[in-house]
């Protein structure tokens, strides 16, 4: 069922940073700090792959999803749903669904025998394609399922994503360059002002995360490992 009525943006980011913290996919810890793939540090770790596991939570939330790119892009702006390898398949699924779409997904690297393809699914010439993933960070890592979309002869100017850092200036012109919008449901700062309200974690943890998130290069440069 298409969804066609749901709260205003501002609402949608509070609720979506409150059920991120219900299920614990919110990690923060300014005095031990995680690695990112990147190999920088960070005091903030988001997972939303537990989302999968909380059904009431994914329907609702991958409810938003497809009113937020039907609202922001078109009703009828897209052929085919696409999920980046791996996070962003099941996502993928569950908004194809709701919007009555094809879905397919993109790999990270051909598979290396067989077809050796990227895609897997139907994807045509001419289709218009959103990406669907469950974060991005700077924006990069959207790149490469974009190209390998187009490879196809599909468009692909839209990607969408439960979580977007939003601490990263360069991102949204990464992928403007690119020729992609970005749509989302919440960030770090809607995440920790939820924090904050519910007191979910102790000042010194959220005034080392708000550091952080205010001047996140600087923060990695003076944490980084010795």
């Amino acid at each position: 069922m298409i969804p066609s009525s749901f709260p205003d943006s501002t609402e949608i980011a509070r609720l979506t940073a409150r059920m991120l913290l219900e299920i614990k996919a919110v990690h923060f810890n300014s005095r031990e700090p995680f690695t990112l793939a990147s190999g920088l540090p960070s005091p903030t770790y988001i997972d939303c792959r537990k989302l999968i596991s909380y059904p009431r939570i994914r329907s609702t939330l991958m409810d938003f999803l497809t009113v937020t790119v039907m609202r922001d892009a078109g009703f009828e702006a897209f052929d085919n749903i696409a999920g980046g390898e791996t996070a962003g398949i099941p996502f993928a699924a569950m908004v194809a669904e709701r919007m009555a779409l094809p879905m397919t997904y993109v790999r990270k690297k051909p598979k290396g025998y067989g077809r050796n393809a990227r895609i897997e699914g139907a994807m045509n010439e001419g289709e218009r394609v959103l990406l669907v993933e469950d974060l991005t960070t700077d924006g990069g890592s959207k790149l490469s399922f974009v190209d390998a979309i187009r490879e196809t002869g599909a468009t692909c100017g839209h990607t969408a994503v439960i979580f977007y850092y939003g601490i990263f200036p360069e991102t949204e012109k990464t992928l403007g360059d690119h020729g992609v919008k970005l749509h989302s449901l919440c960030t770090w700062w809607d995440v920790l002002a939820e924090a904050k309200a519910q007191k979910a974690f102790d000042t010194e943890t959220l005034d080392g995360v708000e550091a952080f998130l205010n001047d996140p290069r600087g923060w990695q440069e003076a944490n980084k490992p010795s």
